[in-house]
């Protein structure tokens, strides 16, 4: 997404956890563009972070909260109360600090689209998948409970991505991941349908085109 946003004339400002992934990102992006290290889990770097680029950049037209685990495929009984508590922690917290900290300069303005990454597992389940499923499922309740909190203007909305072949789709589908899209190919049509999403769509669940 971040090369096919910067490839249609956007600045992007993006965060991960991996330190070599995100100065990969840096040096192929470069200015005005920029990645930083944060863990979304940690609500004092999350507002560092937010605090930082709002000054320096400038409050988001755009703002996207994608960032996501999944727990080992295993029925519910069997996953550990930490595995349970890091996909809890990365998946409905995260986006809720993110949001916490960059959405009242979006208020304020009374402009600004936030996505938040829902799943095909936010609207079905599947065995194996139930820290997930309860995670992706509650970002369609708490984004269109996040819609009507906003001003006329905005829109908050829960994006159902597709079937992408990740790392964490590998996870789940073995070598059947190759059959689905890859980020890259995904993105040459889902960035336009994000950049197309207006305050119109405010509230309502969406699925990103198909690569």
């Amino acid at each position: 997404m971040a090369l096919k946003f910067a490839e249609l004339g956007h600045t992007v400002i993006g965060c991960g956890r991996s330190k070599k992934a995100v100065a990969s990102l840096q040096v192929e992006l470069g200015d005005p563009h920029r990645f930083s290290v944060v863990d979304v889990t940690r609500d004092a770097l999350v507002s560092k972070w937010a605090v930082q680029v709002i000054a320096e950049v400038g409050v988001p037209d755009l703002l996207i909260n994608n960032a996501a685990l999944m727990n080992p495929v295993s029925p519910l009984w069997e996953v550990s109360w930490k595995e349970f508590d890091e996909v809890i922690d990365a998946n409905i917290k995260g986006v809720a600090n993110v949001i916490r900290h960059f959405v009242p300069a979006m208020v304020r303005r009374k402009s600004g689209v936030i996505v938040n990454f829902s799943s095909g597992w936010g609207r079905e389940t599947d065995a194996g998948v139930a820290p997930y499923c309860a995670t992706k499922w509650a970002i369609e309740g708490l984004t269109r409970s996040l819609a009507q909190d906003l001003p006329k203007g905005m829109a908050a909305i829960p994006l159902n991505p597709g079937i992408i072949d990740t790392d964490m789709l590998r996870s789940c589908f073995g070598k059947e991941a190759s059959n689905y899209p890859t980020a890259e190919v995904w993105a040459e049509t889902a960035v336009p349908f994000l950049l197309n999403i207006r305050a119109s769509d405010n509230g309502k669940p969406l699925t990103a085109p198909s690569g």
